[in-house]
């Protein structure tokens, strides 16, 4: 199977730097695949699990929005987060779960309405992803 290079950076730095077969992303209107040769497009990206095959294997990352380009040998990832399923604190998610939860009781201005709906989606997000891989 052809491959291309694909990049994935965070904010907090780079997260994978390879060789890629196939790859879906997470989008606000469902998924997104692509292979070597794809058109050069530019893709906002949703907070979801995106799905990448290297030599067959399949991996998973909790990717956060941001947004992808696209070219024919090369696909470069520039999100918020990102990070392993399994690599994921429950503990901690259920504690921003809580917070954030807590915080939309109160009386808010319509920004940090909004900021405190991003935190809970992201929340549980996390608690959604990590429930599919029980250490």
């Amino acid at each position: 199977m052809d491959k291309f290079i694909l990049n994935i950076t965070a904010s907090s730095g780079e997260f994978y730097q390879g060789d890629c077969e196939s790859l879906t992303l997470p989008t606000s209107d469902g998924v997104y695949g692509v292979q070597a040769g794809h058109n050069p497009v530019l893709v906002a990206l949703h907070m979801g699990l995106m799905h990448f095959t290297v030599n067959g294997e399949e991996h998973e990352v909790l990717v956060g929005d941001g947004i992808a380009e696209v070219t024919p040998t090369f696909v470069l990832l520039l999100v918020d987060s990102a990070e392993r399923p399994e690599d994921i604190d429950r503990n901690r998610a259920e504690a921003a779960r809580i917070r954030a939860a807590e915080r939309l009781q109160h009386k808010q201005s319509m920004h940090e309405y909004y900021q405190t709906k991003i935190a809970l989606d992201r929340a549980m997000q996390r608690l959604q992803t990590a429930a599919k891989y029980k250490r």
